[in-house]
């Protein structure tokens, strides 16, 4: 029986192996200690390789991992020991790609904090629950950024007080949805 390629996480770390963005999809870490010890394990393994032009390919603890660095970022997709490296390689440019037309190619640590916001954003688009939904990195880039228009036209023509009350009710909405 064969089923759907399922991604276990996305990692973007910096360049000592401290979270910048990440998302877990599976119930493998259960702890966040569980999770900082993975993400500590995949980074001691990948930050001696050269992995900038295309990505490469690591196991550890049993799982498959595809990277990519930069600068100062390093890009990872995990996925279980039986998954496809190749479609977990296609998931990793998809972010990567995704990532670079978000911060017109200005991608390293400040410009990832600083615009965290479609980071996440690109995340959601790609992979939900472990799923991947998209891979094209300008459809997921264009997808992040007309969302982003939208909602800082609107922002920029309503008072503060309403602002603060959308932000709030947007908050409160992704809290119980």
């Amino acid at each position: 029986m064969e089923t759907c390629p399922l991604v276990k996480n996305i990692l973007l770390l910096d360049s000592e192996g401290k979270r910048v963005a990440v998302k877990y999809y599976s119930n493998d870490w259960p702890t966040n200690n569980a999770k900082l010890a993975f993400e500590k394990s995949v980074f001691t393994k990948i930050q001696k390789t050269n992995a900038r032009t295309e990505a490469e390919i690591a196991m550890i603890d049993s799982y498959i991992v595809v990277y990519k660095s930069t600068q100062d970022l390093y890009f990872c997709v995990t996925g279980g020991d039986d998954e496809s490296e190749i479609i977990l390689a296609t998931v990793l440019d998809g972010f990567f790609d995704a990532v670079t037309i978000l911060l017109r190619e200005n991608v390293n640590k400040i410009a990832a904090l600083e615009n965290l916001d479609l980071i996440f954003c690109c995340l959601d688009e790609m992979v939900d629950g472990g799923i991947i939904l998209e891979t094209e990195g300008s459809t997921i880039a264009s997808k992040v950024s007309s969302n982003g228009l939208e909602s800082a036209t609107s922002l920029s023509e309503q008072t503060i007080t309403q602002a603060l009350a959308t932000a709030r009710e947007h908050l409160t909405r992704s809290l119980l949805g």
